[in-house]
This record gives structure tokens, C-alpha cells and sequence, in this order.
């Protein structure tokens, strides 16, 4: 209520003094007075969060799924990337609307909603995302470094779990200056991938009927799914709801409050139509030069195909199975059947495009990594902050969540000296863990943002309700199938042969759903019982 953050002041901010300062949200007017439809100075002011937001869509983990997607499918999939952008899109709106119109974050919310097991378990959830996200970035910050300066990888992981900590000192400049730093990120990384892109053409009939015809192939299903889960970070939810704060809103003034939904909105749309055209762009190149109908179906799995002179990809990642592992591409000519992931695709690339490409696809992997991990970091900052109630200083921060990341960094980067593809399997596993955890996000603020009680008059519409629980529902089940495939799949060279793991994965399937249940009943339902007992209680 009021100006600010509705009681974020008690609760420590955005993220120290400094960046807690709010900006002003200029009073416009048009003819008679009134307010405009629409003011590109207004929509100045609101520009920040959505910016910061997009980097999630753009991360280490993004960028090998969308090479993936590219070489392993072609242009076919990238309905599902526009779609499953347009589902983020959604649910970035929704916790935005919550943080403007309440002065709350997800988090702080969810502490107040929910019962303390189901709180404290959304926190663990949300924090093994966090976790997962920042190891993509630090490894996908290392592969660059490695790219660009042949350090050795875990060199290059010691150095990106160090440079955060510069980076940091961006927010005592405050939310402006930090908010223009992601925007400069994306401009890097829109130069990098835009080049690349350039260089290798489109074929422009092929890329409309990839983006506006479904169609879906046998061997481009798990692509899709994997697409689908990769896109959205959970984290990233609860990060936007904090974000949108830093807006000085006057929440007595519904006209007010409607505004800021609506450039929010609109800010969050362009931030993500970028994501999705630098993503498009490296799924367009790998597509070009790397897709193959025949490795990509064959029965061992998806391949693409790849020069043989490229130096980066192992001996034992080309397919050696019984059909033929030789290969053509209209671009490189004769190839052969190969994986193809976030460590070897510079490689290949400077092999196809010149040495230039791989230099410069390294440094939109490396902007892309820096960046994220920032993001990341504020997002943990926000989350502890509005589960536990822990005001933790960024850099206390920061140093936790690299000290849980870098051991499994450093031994990957150790392990992947004479195999770079275990750094591209964790990669993958890792993007199941995201996908995954995305209900942690997605019920709360689908069941927040659904509430009267909490929305009053800006309580979503019952269509905006059937779109979002309709997502919810395809993400249960697209994640049910992704783990199915991913552990029982014959040919997987992913999981353990070893007879517990199997049986262990179901009882964390049916875990996984139960507790899914568990956060429907008790954020509904269950609230509603808590607050009936509260109002008899208060009137005894």
C-alpha cells in the first residue's frame, strides 16, 4: 500500500542502500488531461527489469539447447522456441503483476501462503535450481575462456567463480547503471550470434515453416520436450516479481497500478523477443551447417553432422554404429555422424566458418555466462531473502553459492581434459534438473496471482487462468516424459547402469508428484482452512 515496496523495507531492500533506491515514474499527460494510451517516455522509465529478466532466457543452458535443437533437428522446432518463450512471457507477467500490485515478492509470499514444510521445501527446490543454473554458467563461461585464450578448463572455471565478485560492485552504482550492464550483455551477445548468422544464411522458406507449421518428427520429440523445459528458469520467476520494486509506484491509484502491469508487460515482451531471435540465431546456424536427416534419426540417438577436420569433437562422440557414419552437408561437404554441445561446438564452428567464428562465438558465450551468473546471484539474494527472512549481503552470497558450484565445476573441468562431452552430459542433465524444479515457480505464482484475497481487482481473468494452468499442465507432462526417456532410453549413455538407480528414480517420480499435489492442496485449500481457522480465532 502506498509508495514502495509494501513492507520491503523491514525485509532489507533490493539489495543494499545503494540499489535500493526506487525510480520515479514520470506523470504524463495527454489531451484533457488524461493519461496517453501509450508514452515512450513511461515506458522508459519501466525499462530494467524485464532486460535483467531475459538474461535467464539466454544463459550457457539455453544456448546448448538451442545448438542442439539446430544441428540434431533442424528448422523444425522452432515453433516450440517461439511457444515456449510465449509461455515465459506469460508467467514473467504474472510475477510481475504480483510484485506491482502487491509490493511483494514470490517469495515473501510464498513464507505467508504456504505451510512451513511446503514453504521451506519451495526454498530447497528453488535453491538446487539456483545451484544447477549457476554450475551451466560458470561452465559455459570456462568453455569460452577456453575458446578464446586455450586455458585450461578448470583454470577457466576458478577464474569465473572469482570475477563474479567484480562484477558485483556494478550494483553500488545503482539500479540504472547496473540495469544498462545486462543491456550492453545482450548487445554483445546480439552482435556475436547475429554474425554467425549472418555468415551461414537462412533459408528463409524453411524458417517460416519451422516457425508458424508444428510439425514434430519421431526423432525431434525429446528435442522439443527438452526445449520446452529448457527455456523457462524457475528461479527467474521469482527474480522478476523482486525486480519490478524497484518501480515507485503509487499503490493507492489503481490507474497507477494498471500502468505499470502494462509497461511491465510490454517490457517484458521486447526483452523476450530479443531472447528469442538471438536464440533463433544460433539454432539457424548450427542448422545450416550441422543438420543431417540421417544422423539425426538414427536408432542411437540424434547426431549431427559434423567436418571430420574439427579438432574439438572426440574420436568416441562420432557415431560408430552399424548403419554408415559418413554424412553430407550442402555447406561442409562430407562429414560424419557426431554429438555436438556447448565444448565442442566453437570447433566445429571455426572449422565451417574460419577461425573468426570460433572466436566470436566464444565471446557471446562468455557474455552470456557473466551475465546470467549475475543474475543468478541477485535471484538467490531474493529468494533467501523472502523465505527465510535472511538479509545476506551480496558478496556472503555469492561466495555460498560458488563454493557449492565450483566443486562440481572443477571436477567436471578436471574430468573433461581428454573428453569435453561429460561437460556437455552435464549440461544436459542439468537442463532436466530446471525443468524439473520449474513447478516450484509455476504453481506459486499461478495460485498467488489466481487469489482475490491477495489481487483484489487485478485477479487474473479466466482465460489468463486456463492458458497458464493448461502450461502448468503440459510442463508435468513433458517433464514426466523427459525423465522417462532420459533414464530408460536403451541407448542412453547418460545414466548409471547400476541396478538401484531405476527403482530410485521412480520413488523420486512419485516423491516429485506428490509433493506437486501436496503445493496445489495447501496453497488453495489448504490456505483457505488456516485463514477461516484465523477469522474464527479472531472472534472468539
Amino acid at each position: 500500500s502506498g509508495y514502495g515496496r509494501g513492507g520491503g523495507e523491514e525485509e532489507g531492500g533490493f539489495l543494499n542502500e545503494k540499489i535500493d533506491e526506487e525510480v520515479d515514474i514520470p506523470v504524463t499527460t495527454g489531451a484533457e488531461g488524461k493519461p496517453p494510451c501509450f508514452s515512450f517516455r513511461t515506458l522508459w522509465a519501466f525499462t530494467g527489469p524485464g532486460w535483467l529478466m531475459s538474461m535467464a532466457y539466454l544463459d550457457p543452458g539455453n544456448l546448448e539447447g538451442d545448438l542442439q535443437q539446430g544441428a540434431y533437428t533442424g528448422y523444425q522446432l522452432l515453433w516450440v522456441l517461439f511457444w515456449s518463450t510465449a509461455l515465459g512471457w506469460l508467467l514473467q507477467v504474472l510475477a510481475a503483476t504480483l510484485g506491482v500490485v502487491t509490493g511483494k515478492d514470490l517469495a515473501t509470499h510464498c513464507r505467508t501462503r504456504f505451510c512451513k514444510p511446503v514453504s521451506l521445501t519451495l526454498w530447497l527446490m528453488t535453491e538446487i535450481a539456483i545451484i544447477g543454473s549457476d554450475i551451466q554458467e560458470v561452465i559455459g563461461s570456462a568453455i569460452a575462456l577456453k575458446l578464446l585464450f586455450d586455458l585450461p578448463l578448470w583454470i577457466g572455471t576458478l577464474i569465473t567463480g572469482l570475477d563474479t565478485f567484480t562484477f558485483l560492485l556494478f550494483h553500488y552504482w545503482g539500479i540504472r547503471k547496473l540495469e544498462s550492464v545486462f543491456c550492453a550483455m545482450i548487445f554483445v551477445m546480439c552482435v556475436c550470434f547475429f554474425i554467425n548468422w549472418g555468415k551461414s544464411g537462412t533459408d528463409a522458406g524453411q524458417f517460416m515453416f519451422g516457425l508458424f507449421v508444428p510439425t514434430i518428427e519421431d526423432y525431434a520429440l525429446i528435442p522439443a520436450v527438452g526445449t520446452l523445459g529448457a527455456v523457462i528458469m524457475p528461479h527467474n520467476i521469482y527474480l522478476h516479481s523482486a525486480l519490478v520494486l524497484s518501480r515507485k509506484i503509487d499503490r493507492r491509484d489503481p490507474t497507477k497500478v494498471w500502468e505499470a502491469i502494462k509497461y511491465n508487460a510490454i517490457e517484458s515482451g521486447m526483452a523476450l523477443l530479443i531472447s528469442f531471435f538471438i536464440n533463433a540465431a544460433v539454432v539457424v546456424t548450427f542448422t545450416t551447417h550441422f543438420f543431417n536427416v540421417g544422423c539425426a534419426s538414427l536408432e542411437a540417438g540424434n547426431f549431427a553432422c559434423v567436418d571430420t577436420r574439427s579438432d574439438g569433437i572426440p574420436e568416441d562422440d562420432y557415431f560408430n554404429g552399424i548403419s554408415p557414419d559418413t554424412c553430407v552437408n550442402e555447406h561442409n561437404g562430407y562429414g560424419r555422424c557426431a554429438e555436438i554441445g556447448l565444448s565442442t561446438a566453437g570447433h566445429a564452428l571455426g572449422q565451417t566458418l574460419g577461425s573468426a567464428a570460433k572466436y566470436i562465438w566464444g565471446v557471446g558465450v562468455l557474455a552470456s555466462g557473466q551475465a546470467s551468473t549475475m543474475t543468478g546471484t541477485y535471484a538467490g539474494q531474493f529468494v533467501m531473502q523472502g523465505f527465510l527472512q535472511l538479509k545476506v549481503a551480496p558478496w556472503k552470497r555469492t561466495m555460498m553459492t560458488r563454493l557449492v558450484a565450483l566443486g562440481p565445476a572443477v571436477i567436471v573441468a578436471l574430468g573433461t581434459a581428454h573428453d569435453p562431452v561429460i561437460s556437455d552430459t552435464l549440461n544436459e542433465w542439468l537442463n532436466v534438473l530446471q525443468s524439473i524444479q520449474l513447478p516450484f515457480a509455476l504453481l506459486p505464482v499461478l495460485i498467488l496471482t489466481s487469489s482475490a484475497l491477495v489481487m483484489e481487482q487485478f485477479v487474473n481473468t479466466p482465460a489468463t487462468n486456463f492458458i497458464g494452468w493448461c502450461g502448468a499442465a503440459l510442463v508435468f507432462a513433458a517433464n514426466l516424459y523427459l525423465v522417462i526417456d532420459f533414464c530408460w532410453e536403451d541407448n542412453s549413455k547418460h545414466v548409471p547402469s547400476a541396478d538401484w538407480f531405476h527403482p530410485t528414480v521412480i520413488f523420486l517420480l512419485v516423491l516429485y508428484f506428490v509433493f506437486i499435489g501436496w503445493v496445489i492442496y495447501d496453497g488453495i485449500v489448504g490456505f483457505a482452512l488456516r485463514a477461516n481457522k484465523a477469522d474464527r480465532d479472531k472472534h472468539m
